[in-house]
């Protein structure tokens, strides 16, 4: 994709399959994050905090990722891995047909949030 100034503009050019999940995650990720500004980093859409990045998103051509501080995949890896997600070292990928429990991805981020100050 070619970057883009904000996150109505990434997800209009993502693939057609994938924007009504992405629009979707945007929606859990502003809920629980009430205090983050929306921004665009490394031409992924996401969430900071007094300029710190707390969660990005973003489409590929077969899948979507959300994308975390590390201590927030560690703290989350073995519920990551029990809902059939593969972690990475700051993120999980997914098809968008098979999204993670808004629960799960809530959890994420405000453990993700946690770790700014600490």
């Amino acid at each position: 994709m070619t970057p883009h100034a904000d996150h109505d503009s990434y997800i209009a050019a993502a693939p057609e399959p994938f924007r009504p999940a992405l629009q979707h995650l945007r929606g859990v990720l502003a809920q629980a994050l009430p205090d983050a500004e929306e921004m665009t980093a490394y031409n992924m859409p996401g969430f900071s905090v007094q300029g710190r990045v707390v969660a990005s998103y973003a489409a590929f051509s077969k899948q979507l990722g959300l994308y975390v501080l590390g201590p927030a995949i560690a703290t989350h890896a073995e519920e990551l891995r029990a809902a059939g997600l593969k972690p990475s070292k700051t993120g999980v990928t997914f098809p968008a047909h098979k999204m993670p429990a808004d629960q799960l991805v809530e959890r994420l981020v405000r453990t993700s949030r946690e770790h700014l100050d600490g």
